[in-house]
This record gives structure tokens, C-alpha cells and sequence, in this order.
């Protein structure tokens, strides 16, 4: 899709809003690396999995992430035989146990949610490596002394040395002459070896090997000649113990490298589910909805909001209370400043929209919020708009918004427009949206609006969906004169002087500067004046032209309530058909355990609700003709009528030949070199 229209639109600042609700950096990252798809099923198949999450996160059910980690750049080291370090296989040996928690989580909720659950498919079970990484390394990264027979010997010969050495240092400083030599009566230690603080003045009244001096050169730390002997030896003992955590290293490295493939490919697919969880937050949290995908090129957004503009209202809001000082306490909590939501449609019956209206009126919000919102559905998000609005799948969004003066080009600000409006037309094709803003401007108007007018003539020839804005009033009645083509007014206020920011299609805006400078107080005499210049200056309005206009404002108004009260047909038909697939679920449900309670054997694990779900029981006796089972819980046998029974049914067969590669057995560590 055009990265200029990207950037024009902001969608990279819509990405970063969505990594902020992701629970790890896997998420974040994928986040801000979103792009829209061109493909019909995809964008589908993304959108249902954010309602699915959604649906998940509102019935109180999220994802495990907990210990997830970035772990990709280690794998592909471990992949290509490097070794990695303590910290770095506690850091993967919590991930693992993440993805185990993942997987879990999803066949348990593969049930009620099941485009969530076929992610399973794609998680591998890595308990091997884990087991491994477990047995070697504690949660701090620290070598365990059992993380091979040969460590704990080195461990155990080393304790014994440093025991000896101590032993040694503690008859030293029991004497006389070595307590009168001590900056303070104790033994210490620098790096690896065992020293006496000796004061300065007093150095050569022992032997041994200086280490250190103090900052203030007042005290000397000497390894006495005494444990000389012993400390190298220690120093050796130390040295196999280093090799032998180094071999450990490189054994548990080669573990993570051996299912590396399936690793990486797992933590794509949990990058992909915490961006999902981070597209299913951030449409409650902005009370979006999914868009309707439509392969027709039919665009009906209702209530649509901008969801920068309402981000940004929303910091405002927050930031408001830190900026009142001292009267924060007393200040009320402030509400954010609300959105104002649009109604927009194209596609059926006209494919371009003029929109037209005074400065500040919302024109260009308006556009922006079309093809953000078209963008966004395609990168599989929810939408800030209501329940039923479509969106067509599009190739290109086509953008020429705002002042893209290029300094460096030496190019006019109509210059500027006209090599991108080029671009567009080049590039458009049936299935683009082309966004044009304030069309025709910065030349003559009569040139401008002929100009604009061949423009639209393009457009309309190539079959682009269009939304163009303009002031320049010949360009106001195109859309009377070709069917293809409808206007629109942006609203606004003269009492108060506000824009409403509303769009209202079938109308025809004015600019209203006479009305405006009247109600700043021009004088009365100069508006009168330029009302009787603007008369002279423009011949009256067709009256067949007003006949079309009023008609086709009827028209809209009748098909607007069409839609709505087709839209509310549709969620009853939505909501009917859920229940039924409810209903449906039950009965299959009941239909099955009803089996496993006629099929249940004697060794079978079951649940008795009344009992509790965390205290599963073991049938020992079953009497069909009586509907009874005798199951033992604990150190107790209960009589339970079988129909109360839930068996715990246990999919050996087919989980085996569905897990993922990965959790493969581990091979003695004391055997590898």
C-alpha cells in the first residue's frame, strides 16, 4: 500500500498505540510492524481472531504471558553452535515455560474460542529442554552444584580448600605479632584470593603477594606466604570448576540449538498472538467494533471516529489536573473532550463524495478518517465506528492531504499538488480509495475549478472510490450532473461560531464568510455591500438544479433510514444466530459426556462438582443398573449417581500426532564433551 499515504495518515502512530497494550516485546515488536493486507480472506480471518480475543478478554479470559521473552537472537546463536551464559538460558528457560503455559491455554479454550485455539497448531512443546536447563541453572542464573557429577566433586574439593586456607588465616590472626600488623582483624578477600589488611607501615613485616591498596594507600591487602600453597591450589580447583560450567554452558546451548526450528517458529506464533491480545485491548478500551469485509466496494462507515484525535483528547485530558498546580486536589475529574462521529458511505449508488464547507469545519478530519479506518481493517483492527459498518478490501489508499510543499524541489504548494495528484491518477485503479484535499486550490478559481472538474472526470472514468474537498463553488454542483457522484456539507454554526464537524450527504456547504464577518461585527454596511457584490457576481441558482438537489437529499435521507433499520435486522439475525450456535454447542456437549458416563470403566479419573473441580477422583466401582459409581477421593469412597460424574477424557492418541516438534528427550549431560 502507498507508504506516502501511511505516512500522511499516521498509521505508524496507530501501530504504536497498539504496542502499548502488548504484554511483551514479541508483541510490540510485531506491532509496530504492522501492515495491511490486500487479501480478502486474510483481512477476514484477522479480524474475526481480534473478536475472538476480544470476546475472550471481556468474558474475564486472557493469555498466560507471564516470563515471556524476546528470546530469538539467543536461539539463532544457540542455532549456529555459540554458547550462551547463565543468564541467557534462565531468561530462555522462563520463556519455555511461558510457551508451555501458552499452549496449554489455548487447547483449553479452543472450545468456546476456536479460531484462538488452532493457534495451538503452531506452539511447540519444549519440556525436554526445560527439564534440562532446570536441572542446571537456578532462577538467578547461578550454576547448581548437581548440574553434573563432576561439578559437585570440583564444588566439594573447593570447599574443602577454602576451608583449610580460613583455617589457616584464623591461627594467623590469633597471634600476637599479626594483630599488632592489622589495619582490622579480620581476613578478606580480592577476586578469587584471601588477603590480610595489613597497615602500610608495617608491609614488610610479613610475606606474601600484595593484591591491593586501599583508596587511601593506608592499608595493604597481602595473601600470606603461608596459604601461598593452598591458594594455588585453590586457583586450580577453580579453574576446572570454570571449565566444567563452560562444557554445561555449551551443553544446554546445544539443546536450544537442536530445537531451534521449531522454537523460532513457536515465538513467531506467540509474537503473533500478543499482537492479537494487543488488537483486543485496544478495541475495548476504544469501544471499537469489526467492520463488515466486502468484496462489492461498498463503504458505510456509521459513527466513525478518528482514533488519533481521540487519543490525543484523551492525554489532554490526563495531563489537564498535573497542569491546575496547587488546585489539583480541588479540581474535579476532567472528562475528555469527545470525537465527534461521522456518517460516511460510498460505493452504492455513487462511488465520489464533494465535501464542501467553511474552513475548520472537519473536511480533512473527515477524509483522514476514512482511510485510516480503511487501513486500520486491513491490518486485521477493529474499528472506531458502530456495529455494521463495511469497508471493501482496497489495493491502495490514494492521498493528497494538506501542504506538501517540497522545499528542496523549489516547488509551489500547487505545484507540489499536481505532481502528486499525477502519481494518484497513474497509480489508481477500481479498487482504491482516493482521498483529495482542498482540490483545485492555490491558483485561479476558474482555471482551478476546470481543473478539478477534469480531474474528477479521471477519477470517475477509472472507477476509484473518491472523497475530494474544495471551496471553489463550479465544483460544488459536479456531482448534480453526474450520477456517479453525490455531495456533502460539513456543518456549522453561526450562532456560535463553531464548526459541529458533522458531514451531512445530499447537501451543499457554504464557506459563510459574509455571515461570519457579520456576526464578528463587521460593519453592517460593507456586508450588505458584499451580499449585493456576491449576487452580481454569480447568476441564481438553476431551478432545476435545486429540484435535483432537494431530491437527491431525499433520497439520501430515505436510504440512511433503510440502512439503519436493515442494520438492526442484521444484529437481531447475528444475535439469534449465536444463541442457536449456543444451543447447538450444549446439545453436542450433553451428547458427549452423556457417552463417557456410559462408557465409564473402573480406573477411570472423573470430577464430582459437588466434591470441588481441584480434587479429581478415581472410579473403583461401576453399577449400571443402579446409575451408581463408587469413586475414591482421597483416602475416602463415595457413593455418586453417575449422572453427577464428569469423566476426565484423555486425547492420548491424537495429541501425539498433532504436537509440534520440540520436546524431544535430553541426553546425559555427564556423557556429553
Amino acid at each position: 500500500m502507498d507508504a506516502h499515504t501511511l505516512e500522511l495518515l499516521e498509521f505508524d502512530k496507530v501501530c504504536n498505540l497498539v504496542a502499548g497494550y502488548a504484554s511483551c516485546s514479541l508483541g510490540k515488536d510485531a506491532a509496530r510492524r504492522m501492515e495491511p493486507s490486500l487479501e480478502t480472506e486474510v483481512v477476514r480471518a484477522r479480524i474475526a481472531l481480534t473478536t475472538e480475543m476480544a470476546d475472550a478478554l471481556s468474558s474475564g479470559v486472557s493469555p498466560p504471558f507471564g516470563g515471556l521473552h524476546d528470546i530469538r537472537p539467543l536461539v539463532r546463536r544457540a542455532q549456529v553452535g555459540s554458547s550462551l551464559n547463565a543468564e541467557e538460558l534462565a531468561e530462555t528457560f522462563e520463556t519455555l515455560k511461558a510457551v508451555d503455559n501458552v499452549g496449554a491455554w489455548l487447547e483449553r479454550i479452543g472450545t468456546q474460542f476456536p479460531r484462538l485455539g488452532e493457534m495451538k497448531q503452531g506452539v511447540g512443546t519444549f519440556t525436554g529442554v526445560a527439564n534440562a536447563i532446570e536441572s542446571c541453572i537456578d532462577s538467578r542464573g547461578k550454576i547448581l552444584d548437581t548440574a553434573s557429577r563432576k561439578l559437585s566433586e570440583i564444588r566439594r574439593e573447593v570447599g574443602q580448600a577454602e576451608e583449610r586456607i580460613q583455617e589457616t588465616l584464623r591461627r594467623m590472626l590469633r597471634s600476637n605479632e599479626i594483630k599488632r600488623i592489622l589495619r582490622y582483624p579480620n581476613f578478606t578477600m580480592v577476586g578469587h584470593h584471601y588477603v590480610l589488611p595489613i597497615a602500610k607501615e608495617h608491609r614488610g613485616e610479613i610475606q606474601g603477594s600484595v593484591h591491593r591498596t586501599s583508596s587511601s594507600n593506608e592499608t595493604v591487602f597481602i595473601e600470606p606466604q603461608a596459604i601461598a600453597e593452598q591458594s594455588a591450589q585453590l586457583s586450580f580447583l577453580r579453574a576446572k570448576e570454570l571449565k566444567e560450567i563452560r562444557r554445561i554452558l555449551r551443553w544446554l546451548s546445544a539443546q536450544v540449538g537442536q530445537v531451534a526450528t521449531d522454537l523460532l517458529r513457536t515465538l513467531e506464533t506467540l509474537a503473533e498472538l500478543d499482537l492479537i491480545f494487543a488488537r483486543g485491548r485496544y478495541s475495548l478500551d476504544y469501544k471499537m467494533s469489526p467492520p463488515d469485509i466486502n468484496t462489492e466496494g461498498r463503504l458505510s462507515l456509521r459513527g466513525a471516529r478518528h482514533p488519533l484525535l481521540e487519543a490525543l483528547f484523551r492525554e489532554d485530558a490526563r495531563k489537564r489536573p498535573e497542569d491546575a498546580g496547587e488546585e489539583v486536589e480541588e479540581a474535579p475529574p476532567s472528562e475528555p473532550r469527545k470525537v465527534t462521529p461521522i456518517d460516511i458511505h460510498l460505493g452504492s449508488p455513487f462511488r465520489m463524495l464533494v465535501i464542501t464547507g467553511p474552513n475548520t469545519g472537519g473536511k480533512t478530519v473527515a477524509l483522514k478518517t476514512v482511510g485510516l479506518l480503511a487501513i486500520m481493517a486491513q491490518s486485521g483492527l477493529h474499528v472506531p465506528a458502530h456495529e455494521g459498518s463495511l469497508l471493501p478490501v482496497l489495493d491502495d489508499v490514494l492521498a493528497d492531504i494538506g501542504d506538501e510543499q517540497s522545499l528542496e524541489q523549489s516547488l509551489s504548494t500547487f505545484s507540489s499538488h499536481i505532481k502528486r495528484i499525477s502519481k494518484i491518477v497513474a497509480q489508481a485503479s477500481e479498487r482504491s480509495l482516493v482521498l483529495l484535499d482542498e482540490m483545485g486550490a492555490g491558483t485561479d478559481p476558474a482555471e482551478g475549478a476546470a481543473l478539478g472538474r477534469a480531474i474528477l472526470d479521471e477519477l470517475d472514468s477509472i472507477g476509484s472510490l473518491a472523497m475530494v474537498t474544495t471551496h471553489i463553488g463550479d465544483l460544488k454542483s459536479y456531482a448534480l450532473s453526474n450520477p456517479r457522484a453525490e455531495n456533502a456539507a460539513v456543518e456549522f454554526d453561526l450562532e456560535t461560531m463553531r464548526p459541529m464537524y458533522r458531514v451531512r450527504i445530499g447537501d451543499i456547504g457554504q464557506s459563510n464568510a459574509l455571515q461570519i464577518a457579520r456576526r464578528l461585527a463587521l460593519p453592517e454596511h460593507i456586508v450588505t455591500r458584499g451580499f449585493r457584490y456576491l449576487s452580481e457576481s454569480r447568476p441564481s441558482d438553476s431551478p432545476d438544479l435545486l429540484v435535483i438537489q432537494k431530491l437527491r437529499k431525499e433520497a439520501e435521507d430515505a436510504r440512511l433510514e433503510a440502512l439503519e433499520a436493515k442494520a438492526e435486522a442484521e444484529r437481531t439475525r447475528e444475535a439469534l444466530n449465536q444463541r442457536l450456535g449456543d444451543l447447538q454447542r450444549e446439545a453436542e456437549n450433553d451428547v458427549r459426556l452423556a457417552d463417557a458416563r456410559e462408557r465409564l470403566q473402573p480406573g477411570d479419573r472423573v470430577v464430582v462438582p459437588k466434591m470441588g473441580y481441584d480434587r479429581p477422583g478415581r472410579v473403583v466401582k461401576v453399577d449400571a443398573k443402579k446409575k451408581v459409581a463408587v469413586v475414591a477421593i482421597g483416602q475416602m469412597q463415595w457413593n455418586v449417581p453417575i449422572a453427577e460424574l464428569i469423566p476426565q477424557v484423555i486425547r492420548t492418541g491424537e495429541e501425539s500426532a498433532s504436537r509440534p516438534k520440540g520436546g524431544r528427550s535430553v541426553p546425559d549431560i555427564d556423557r556429553y564433551q
